[in-house]
């Protein structure tokens, strides 16, 4: 389905919303393995069930949004404030941030905005609630052109760890009071 909407709503996902955002995930990895040729998420990591757990972890904690026009889920973007340690040091841990995972457009809402919109969304939560001065997402090591996609959205790289097992070891970051413009579409809460 396109995107038809000028304003998505947003709304925190519940237990039951799990088939949503599961497909929403599902979507996105046969994009990625069909179009993009890319090794992301070939495999579900670490395996198919515990993907999903954690999943539904993100879920139940209340991390996890999903974006609807009407009666459709347009993406997901699931949000927390505290840093994976195996990825992000002591110094960057002790620094108020909001973490960014699973920013899944589907593809009948690609290249409209939605995802510098969810990002900025989540940049004016983060920093309004708790004063987090960061965004920063982990994404797929051998994904370049997500790497890219980040930069245009105003990321900087910080590193890339390409030590660790997690295939997730590109980190990128982007001040809270860094939020483009995002035209064509907005979001709404309520």
């Amino acid at each position: 389905m396109a995107c038809h909407a000028k304003t998505l709503r947003l709304r925190q996902s519940a237990v039951e919303d799990l088939p949503i955002v599961a497909g929403l995930v599902d979507e996105a990895v046969d994009w990625l393995r069909r179009v993009k040729d890319t090794d992301q998420w070939a495999r579900p990591w670490p395996s198919p069930e515990l993907s999903r757990a954690r999943l539904r972890r993100f879920i139940k904690a209340g991390a996890t949004w999903i974006a609807w026009d009407g009666g459709t889920p347009a993406a997901t973007i699931t949000t927390q404030s505290r840093a994976d340690p195996r990825l992000w040091t002591r110094q960057e841990q002790a620094e108020l941030a909001v973490y960014v995972h699973r920013l899944i457009v589907s593809r009948g809402y690609a290249g409209r905005g939605v995802g510098a919109a969810l990002l900025n969304w989540a940049a004016s939560r983060s920093a309004s609630s708790y004063g987090a001065r960061w965004v920063r997402v982990d994404v797929w090591t051998t994904n370049k052109e997500l790497h890219e996609y980040y930069q245009g959205q105003g990321f900087a790289l910080v590193r890339i760890r390409s030590d660790l097992a997690y295939p997730s070891g590109a980190l990128f970051q982007r001040p809270t009071s860094d939020r483009p413009v995002v035209r064509g579409i907005e979001l709404s809460t309520g």
